[in-house]
C-alpha cells in the first residue's frame, strides 16, 4: 500500500490509506481468501523486515487470525495472535469516545472551550484556550504544535533512555506551547498529540478521574476487554506479550519493549490485542457504546488535506479503497505499529500489528502490510 498521506510527531503516524489492490499474479489464479491476503501480507512484512506480525479478519462472526515470524526475535519464540502489544494512537478513539459519552450525558459540550475546564493549560506564547473547544482537538484543528517533535521530549523517548522518566501532561503541554501554532483554531487539520493529552486532561477535570480510570469502567470492563490495559507508569508489558523491537540500522536491532507510556499518556500509551482492538471498534461502530447522537459526531470528518481522500472524524479517519470508504486508525510507538480497518457498522474488521517501529514512515514494511489489509478487507 502506498500512504496517501504519514503524519510523523516522533512516535505516532497516521496513516490514511488511499489505494491498493489485489497482486497482479491473483488475476491468474483462483481468487485467494481474505485470510489467504492478510497471511501473505504478513508473510511478506516479515521479509520486508518486520521480526513479527500478526493478523486478524472478521466478517461478522467469522473470524480468522494469521501470524508470521518471532513474537520474541532472540529467543526465536513465534509471534502469537493472542499476544498483547502497544496500540499508540488507537489510544485516541478510546479518549474520543469517553468524552462523547460525557456530553451524551449532558456533563459537558464538545463545543465548550478548553479553557472551561482547564483554565490555564493553554494561555502563553499567544495561544489562547478560550478560543479552542473540546471538538477542534478531537478533530486535530485546534493549531495546537504537537509536543512530540521536541528534542526534549522526541530524544529521550527515542534513545529509550529512561522508560521510568514521569511527564506530567501539562508539562507536555508546556513544551507544545513553546513552539508556533499550525493554524487559528478550526482554519486546518494538522495532527498533534497535544491535542489528546489536554483532552484527557479535561476528562479528569469533569470526572475527576484519570482518563485511565474513565475508559476502563466506561470501554474496557462493559465490553470484557480482558487484555486491554491503559498503563499510566510501568513501562514493563505484559509477560504473555510481543516483543517490541527498533533497527538501529541495516544489521543492529534493539528490544525496546519496555519503554515509557508517559510521553504518550492519553494520546497513545494503550496496550491491546487483535481481538480486543477488534471488539472496540465493532462496538464502536455498531452503537453499542454511543448514542446516535453522538455516533455521528464521532463519524463528522474534516479533511486532512485537499486531496479529500482522507477525512478526520473524533479519533478516526474515513479512507476511500477500491471497494468505498473504511474507517481506520493507525498507532505506531517505539517498536510496534498497528492499522485497523472497520466498516461503518462495525460488521467486517482487519486489524493487524507489526513489533518494530524506529519513528519513520513509508517504509516498506508499513506499505506492503497496510496494503494486504486493505486488500483483505476488500475481499470481505
Amino acid at each position: 500500500m502506498k500512504p496517501l498521506r504519514a503524519t510523523v510527531s516522533a512516535a505516532v503516524v497516521v496513516l490514511v490509506v488511499a489505494t491498493a489492490g489485489p497482486a497482479a499474479a491473483a488475476e491468474q489464479a483462483p481468487e485467494p481468501s481474505p485470510e489467504q491476503l492478510l497471511q501473505a501480507g504478513a508473510d511478506l512484512g516479515v521479509r520486508d523486515g518486520y521480526p513479527g506480525v500478526i493478523g486478524l479478519v472478521r466478517n461478522g462472526e467469522d473470524v480468522h487470525r494469521v501470524h508470521a515470524g518471532y513474537g520474541d526475535k532472540f529467543a526465536a519464540v513465534p509471534a502469537d495472535p493472542a499476544q498483547e502489544f502497544r496500540i499508540g494512537s488507537n489510544t485516541k478513539a478510546f479518549v474520543a469516545t469517553v468524552l462523547l459519552q460525557l456530553q451524551g450525558e449532558g456533563k459537558l459540550s464538545l463545543d465548550d472551550t478548553v479553557a472551561t475546564w482547564l483554565p490555564n493549560a493553554v494561555n502563553v506564547n499567544g495561544f489562547d484556550g478560550t478560543k479552542i473547544t473540546i471538538r477542534q482537538l478531537l478533530n486535530h484543528t485546534s493549531g495546537l504544535p504537537d509536543y512530540a517533535g521536541d528534542p526534549q521530549v522526541n530524544w529521550p523517548y527515542v534513545a529509550n533512555l529512561d522508560p521510568n522518566q514521569r511527564w506530567a501532561p501539562q508539562t507536555l503541554v508546556n513544551i507544545a506551547l513553546t513552539h508556533q501554532k499550525t493554524g487559528d483554531p478550526g482554519q486546518k487539520w494538522a495532527y498533534a498529540n497535544t491535542n489528546y493529552v489536554l483532552a484527557g486532561m479535561v476528562i479528569k477535570a469533569v470526572t475527576g478521574n484519570e482518563p485511565a480510570a474513565e475508559i476502563q469502567h466506561r470501554i474496557i470492563e462493559p465490553l470484557g476487554l480482558t487484555h486491554t490495559t491503559f498503563p499510566t507508569a510501568d513501562p514493563r508489558l505484559p509477560a504473555t506479550a510481543l516483543h517490541g523491537y527498533f533497527w538501529a540500522t541495516s544489521l543492529a536491532i534493539r528490544d525496546v519493549t519496555v519503554s515509557n507510556v508517559q510521553t504518550f499518556g492519553a494520546a497513545g500509551a494503550m496496550v491491546s490485542t487483535l481481538d480486543d482492538l477488534a471488539a472496540f471498534e465493532r462496538a464502536l461502530f455498531s452503537g453499542r457504546l454511543l448514542a446516535p447522537a453522538q455516533l455521528a459526531q464521532l463519524k463528522t470528518t474534516v479533511p486532512i488535506d485537499d486531496t479529500g481522500t482522507g477525512r478526520y472524524g473524533l479519533g478516526v479517519v474515513s479512507a476511500q479503497t477500491p471497494c468505498g470508504q473504511v474507517w481506520e486508525h493507525s498507532g505506531a510507538v517505539l517498536g510496534f505499529l498497528t492499522l485497523w480497518l472497520t466498516s461503518d457498522d462495525g460488521s467486517k474488521q482487519v486489524v493487524v500489528a507489526a513489533n518494530e517501529y524506529h519513528m519513520l514512515s513509508g517504509t516498506r514494511g508499513q506499505q506492503d502490510v497496510g496494503a494486504a489489509a486493505v486488500d483483505t478487507y476488500c475481499r470481505l
